[in-house]
């Protein structure tokens, strides 16, 4: 394969993309090393990247490695598989970082948020608002373009959901603040 064929794939699948397909993976097949995660997102959805850019993507989606379900070498796992909510340092600007990038609209129902996003993104992004642990969250249902999350009473679905709308607006004015206080 030639230089610019490579860039060219590496060009067509975007973070978000990558990120999604990482994902898929790791919930649906016992991935031990990132040399193997990179072989398997080069021949099943072909994507290639590079081991740095695989590493960010893992932090940043969050991924663990846990003791194989067979007992034996660690896989790597999500932790919204099954593992308890943990809030992450820095979620709510990377949150937002993700909110204004994947949230097409937002509606409301009693104590629900109703939130669209594009074909496949939306359990990347309800995995992001589960991680960032908001307290008016109680949790988040995703399926393939829509997240349900639940507000703690005695925030309305309708303030929830507007906060979710606002939430990129005030993670960028965050980032602003903090690099004029560098």
């Amino acid at each position: 394969m030639t230089e610019g064929e490579r860039a060219r794939r590496q060009g067509n699948a975007s973070r978000v993309t990558r990120q999604a397909k990482i994902m898929d993976l790791l919930w649906h097949r016992p991935v031990r090393s990132q040399p193997e995660l990179l072989v398997l997102l080069d021949q099943l959805h072909g994507i290639e990247t590079t081991q740095a850019t695989l590493s960010r993507d893992l932090d940043e989606l969050g991924a663990v490695k846990l003791r194989g379900p067979d007992g034996g070498a660690p896989v790597y796992r999500i932790p919204e598989d099954g593992s308890p909510v943990r809030g992450v340092e820095g979620g709510t600007t990377r949150l937002g970082r993700l909110l204004g990038e994947l949230l097409v609209s937002a509606d409301a129902s009693g104590n629900l948020a109703v939130l669209r996003t594009p074909p496949g993104a939306a359990h990347y992004l309800a995995s992001a608002l589960d991680r960032a642990a908001l307290h008016d969250v109680v949790g988040t249902i995703a399926g393939d373009d829509t997240i349900i999350v639940v507000a703690r009473e005695p925030c309305t679905g309708a303030e929830l959901a507007q906060r979710l709308q606002d939430l990129p607006n005030a993670a960028s004015a965050d980032a602003v603040k903090t690099a004029k206080e560098s």
